[in-house]
């Protein structure tokens, strides 16, 4: 399994950041989603699911990601999601949102990805921690860009 937590500081408001987060502006700071439908509840509330479409190269991947918790509150917005993707990985991911000031946001992502399978916990262990690090640090350089750009 292989896991992660990571916060930076992104010099927009709360409400700006936390609108990335809902069902419209998916795409803005996950790229490789092509297709985001609610299939189940509404996109605020723990239960909702969404059958969503990614891309990675030619491979495309449709799953259902599940709402697992669900907070917006003044100073401190939370999210967290979990899929299984290409019936190998359960992918479980959260983001929270801190209010430092009005124009000053905490963002700690944080989440894992781990085998189910066989298959799965032998491919984890080739991609190794170097690899995610990665794809972790550029979510949150996409998350923070994007938010700038709303300003």
């Amino acid at each position: 399994m292989i896991q992660w937590k990571e916060e930076t500081i992104i010099e927009s408001n709360i409400e700006n950041v936390w609108s990335l987060f809902s069902d419209r502006n998916i795409k803005r700071i996950m790229p490789k989603v092509e297709e985001h439908i609610l299939i189940e509840k509404t996109e605020e509330e723990v239960g909702a699911k969404h059958r969503q479409t990614y891309r990675e190269g030619k491979r495309v991947e449709t799953y259902i990601v599940e709402t697992l918790a669900y907070e917006n509150l003044i100073d401190r917005k939370h999210k967290q999601i979990c899929f299984v993707l290409g019936k190998a990985f359960e992918v479980s991911l959260s983001f929270t949102l801190l209010k430092v000031d009005e124009a000053t946001t905490r963002f700690i992502y944080e989440g894992h990805n781990k085998g189910v399978n066989f298959v799965g916990r032998a491919m984890l262990k080739l991609g190794g921690q170097k690899g995610n690090d990665d794809v972790v640090t550029e979510f949150m350089n996409r998350v923070r860009d994007e938010a700038l750009k709303n300003i």
